[in-house]
């Protein structure tokens, strides 16, 4: 908290005077420069081992292991910090004659720190980390099964990508943001039950911290963009600064904004007594938050990192031109239908179709993850029969979904769902297209298939040569948004308005429904203005353009449906 990441000078001159002779980096050290010249200028030999971008100047360091120096064809090319330091000490350990068993118990933390730095699972990622899955559920590291018991994972025979990636690699990751990393250090080098089990519920604690901080943060962002109108289609990129922020939590933030927004977002908090600026960015495909900090590097005290993530430093009075030189760059590399959340999907599919047999298919191309993903299914103008928030402070959903009867072989079939992190969006419109990826869960003995929702948006027109998505219209200088749906097997025009309203006219009708966004909706006649004028215009821009829908393109729901 008080120096940041990686190596820095104060580091090296103390390690000088402690009389020690060689630094071994692990995840950082490409971008020292400086630190480890100062090193080599002080008898210091070092190694950097780091995954990070390469920057125009390498540090004169004796050795620098790095899979971006390696061809981007290379099966090793997608290492993160903890792959390089595994190769490093499996290799050194074999060199020595010592490697009987090391390897083994070593690609268990090699599994987890690779799903826990995102990692791509492709290459050598893919192949070692399904092994080191299979080898989880009997862990020779006590730590390691203290923590798998603490976040409810005893019971499980096999360990999934995303079990490490939400629930054991965040209570991990917890103890570095915001407590004392030797809490982590000792959970995973103790043979002691006892002390595992003691520490692996000091990460537990730390971690409901973790949540609490990060949804405080994520709630004064929010009411920060809001009240400032930032006008995000023009700037092509957030840039968001506020004082009092944890430094140790504002990355995750940063993630979370990103999903909301669709842009690229560069958050940061206030240190040194206000004259500095300390901050990460996230970012989305299409921009590379490496090359954005290189472009604004004359501003920049320190920054380093990847194409979809970094960290960087500044004084506090050059956050103005920050943000313009951002601006500048994102301009240059996004365009305006870039900036809006995206969900690739795979195929559509019926309910009928999502079958025990077929999980089992795709479960055999695990392990999925970063550029590997699971496939996404998609199912037009589903039904919700009940929803219903959950967690804590009701930040998920659960919801029945119904498809559309015709659809499956035999009438329609219902299928229960999860909506991580939706809670906000309650209650969802009645109909909807729906994204999502399979999941399975046991229950009573009862193995079924949800969904985990992944996007959605309003209805198309199920097997209609005219689709029709949302489209803006403007009426007495008032935005709105329009759509044809099927609603019981008539076609319906649905108009939204900014403050969350919903009208529903079937063609041809006098009156219409007027929804709120909570709560019941009213008959209203479509004589009484501005209805009928509403109704007419977006009859207009529906028929005008009806693009078919093509499996592209799911949006998340925006905060007013």
């Amino acid at each position: 908290m008080q120096e940041g990441y990686g190596i820095n000078q104060r580091i090296v001159e103390a390690f000088a005077q402690e009389g020690v002779k060689l630094i071994l980096t692990v995840d950082n050290g490409i971008a020292a420069v400086q630190p480890i010249a100062r090193a080599r200028e002080l008898g210091l030999a070092v190694i950097v081992t780091d995954h990070h971008d390469l920057p125009p100047e390498l540090p004169p360091a004796n050795a620098i292991l790095n899979p971006k120096l390696l061809p981007v064809g290379s099966p090793f090319r997608g290492l993160a910090g903890v792959g390089v330091a595994y190769i490093l000490a499996v290799s050194l350990a074999k060199q020595l004659g010592r490697s009987q068993g090391l390897a083994a118990s070593l690609l268990e933390l090699f599994t987890l720190g690779t799903i826990a730095d995102l990692a791509p699972l492709t290459g050598v990622n893919r192949r070692w980390v399904r092994r080191g899955l299979q080898r989880l559920p009997h862990s020779q590291f006590a730590g390691v099964q203290a923590l798998i018991q603490v976040a409810g994972l005893s019971d499980k025979t096999d360990v999934k990508p995303e079990d490490i990636g939400f629930r054991l690699g965040p209570r991990i990751n917890a103890v570095g943001r915001i407590a004392d990393p030797q809490i982590v250090i000792d959970l995973l080098t103790t043979d002691d039950m006892g002390v595992a089990m003691e520490r692996a519920m000091q990460c537990e604690a730390i971690n409901d911290q973790r949540q609490q901080l990060c949804t405080q943060i994520e709630q004064q962002a929010i009411a920060v963009i809001t009240a400032t109108q930032s006008n995000l289609q023009a700037l092509r990129v957030l840039v968001i600064v506020q004082p009092h922020w944890h430094h140790g939590v504002i990355g995750i933030v940063a993630s979370r904004l990103v999903e909301r927004y669709g842009v690229p977002v560069f958050i940061g908090t206030y240190e040194a007594e206000d004259s500095l600026i300390r901050g990460s960015a996230r970012s989305i495909p299409e921009f590379d938050v490496f090359a954005a900090l290189e472009f604004a590097k004359d501003l920049l005290i320190k920054h380093g990192g990847h194409r979809a993530a970094g960290g960087f430093s500044l004084r506090a009075e050059d956050l103005e031109a920050l943000r313009s030189r951002l601006s500048q760059f994102a301009r240059e590399c996004l365009q305006p239908q870039d900036l809006k959340p995206r969900i690739q999907v795979d195929v559509q599919a019926n309910f009928s179709e999502l079958t025990l047999d077929l999980y089992g298919q795709i479960d055999r191309l695990h392990p999925c993850g970063i550029d590997n993903p699971n496939p996404v299914f998609w199912t037009p103008n589903v039904r919700i029969l009940k929803q219903q928030v959950l967690g804590k402070q009701n930040a998920h959903l659960k919801l029945t979904l119904r498809e559309p009867s015709g659809m499956a072989d035999s009438g329609s079939m219902t299928r229960q769902a999860i909506a991580w992190r939706w809670g906000e969006y309650y209650p969802l419109p009645e109909h909807l297209d729906v994204a999502y990826q399979l999941r399975q869960n046991q229950w009573q003995g009862e193995t079924t298939i949800e969904l985990e929702l992944v996007g959605v948006r309003h209805p198309t027109v199920p097997g209609s040569e005219t689709d029709s998505p949302s489209i803006s219209l403007c009426h007495q200088q008032r935005p709105y948004r329009c759509q044809l749906i099927q609603a019981d097997g008539k076609p319906v025009i649905q108009i939204h308005n900014p403050e969350g309203k919903t009208l529903l006219v079937e063609l041809g009708a006098s009156t219409g429904w007027l929804k709120a966004a909570k709560g019941d909706g009213k008959a209203v006649s479509l004589s009484q203005p501005p209805y009928q004028q509403l109704v007419d215009l977006a009859w207009a821009a529906l028929t005008a353009e009806l693009p078919r829908v093509e499996g592209v393109g799911v949006q998340p729901m925006e905060p007013q449906p």
